[in-house]
């Protein structure tokens, strides 16, 4: 019986081309080098004794250097493509992470966070594109699912790598060693990848030159990501002090919860998104329902005291994230033939660089001002609103696929 669940498992990763094995190993390596980021904050107030005012705008510069960072990946890959802008993106992001511990003075620091998240997140739309271009139609949210697979590996090592190199090397090592495997992950792509057999796989309409900007249910669509996102993520900032301060866990037991969604994921996404892939599942109502598994996740921890529903919880959110992401990120790519692939997968990570920025403060406000049961509510109303967006993007799409088919 476990040698055919294991034999299932590894079913779901066969008929991936060679080149999203490499693209997702280059992944892999590039966020387990992205170690400075969890201790950036740690870095900064103990290692070179900022307030935490300063560090807040430090921080500041970090999320506008990733829209920015996103907003200029996508127009330089569709302007020299995706290839180039990802070698140009690995060298320069491991180059500003070793330059980066150079610098000591507060505005050189909130300069060079930005610089090295401006070259960092040029990335992202870059190997969304190349994703889509390398992946057969029917394998694309497997593909998705099996980069976000290796994002969460790399996750997980590096702050443990990264704990490591601080206690016995130094925050130097770690700027030292972030940035070396930013440029060995660009020799990965060097070596591993061509620019002419992306083309070959998926071919896009170059004659096409739409923006996102004009494609009012893309924007929505985005809006609706934004939102996602926005929810999504105080799970890993709000929600954890809520599972502190209001149900009493301690810090290791919070580690195991939020693990638990890493486990999850691991676990259970491959083999349901090639489930749904198979039985041609609509992509708009999938990431419908994953909005409503979150939703509902956030209303179970006030509805029940009992301390099991923060399990529960986390399983909601977890099958939420599996079914929405995989499934947005697709929908994302497959919407981008009708114009720039490029300014498409850019307005997508956008939308989620921006929940990014004011999600996390958003959310410590809101417990500051009407504690966390009207917080938990919030973010229930927000993720609600995005649903009725996804209900309205699907009318929207049904309606032009009809007016095509007449």
């Amino acid at each position: 019986m476990k040698t055919k669940l294991a034999k299932s498992y590894v079913d779901t990763f066969r008929g991936l081309s060679t080149e999203v094995w490499w693209l997702a190993l280059m992944t892999l390596i590039n966020r387990a080098g992205a170690m400075v980021i969890p201790f950036l904050s740690l870095y900064l107030t103990e290692g070179l004794g900022f307030t935490y005012a300063q560090v807040g705008w430090i921080m500041s510069a970090f999320g506008i250097g990733s829209v920015a960072g996103s907003w200029l990946g996508g127009k330089l890959t569709d302007r020299i493509g995706n290839f180039k802008v990802m070698v140009i993106s690995l060298v320069f992001s491991g180059l500003f992470f070793i330059g980066l511990q150079f610098f000591r003075e507060f505005e050189w620091i909130c300069v060079g966070v930005f610089m090295t998240m401006l070259a960092t997140d040029m990335f992202r739309p870059a190997m969304f594109v190349a994703v889509g271009l390398y992946s057969k139609p029917e394998n694309k949210a497997r593909s998705i699912s099996l980069i976000r697979l290796a994002i969460n590996l790399g996750f997980s090592a590096g702050p443990a790598i990264g704990g490591w190199i601080i206690a016995n090397i130094s925050y130097n090592g770690l700027f030292w060693i972030d940035g070396v495997t930013c440029i060995i992950a660009a020799v990965v792509i060097l070596l591993s990848l061509s620019p002419k057999r992306a083309k070959v796989v998926d071919e896009l309409d170059e004659s096409k030159k739409d923006l996102p900007e004009h494609d009012g249910l893309f924007m929505w669509f985005a809006l609706a990501m934004m939102l996602f996102g926005f929810v999504f993520m105080q799970y890993f900032s709000t929600v954890p002090l809520y599972y502190a301060e209001v149900r009493g866990l301690s810090d290791p037991d919070i580690g195991l919860l939020l693990a638990f969604n890493g486990l999850l994921v691991f676990l259970i996404e491959m083999p349901l998104v090639d489930w749904l892939e198979r039985k041609k599942a609509d992509r708009l109502l999938l990431m419908l329902f994953g909005g409503l598994l979150l939703v509902l996740s956030y209303l179970v921890l006030n509805w029940f005291g009992w301390m099991g529903i923060l399990v529960l919880g986390m399983i909601l959110m977890s099958i939420g994230e599996i079914v929405a992401f995989p499934f947005s990120n697709t929908f994302a790519m497959e919407r981008s033939k009708r114009g720039k692939a490029g300014a498409y997968m850019a307005m997508y990570s956008i939308a989620f660089s921006i929940s990014h920025i004011f999600a996390h403060n958003a959310g410590m406000q809101l417990i500051d001002k009407v504690g966390y049961e009207m917080m938990l509510y919030a973010m229930a109303g927000l993720g609600l609103i995005c649903c009725l967006i996804l209900f309205a993007v699907k009318n929207m799409k049904d309606r032009e696929d009809a007016e095509v088919g007449g």
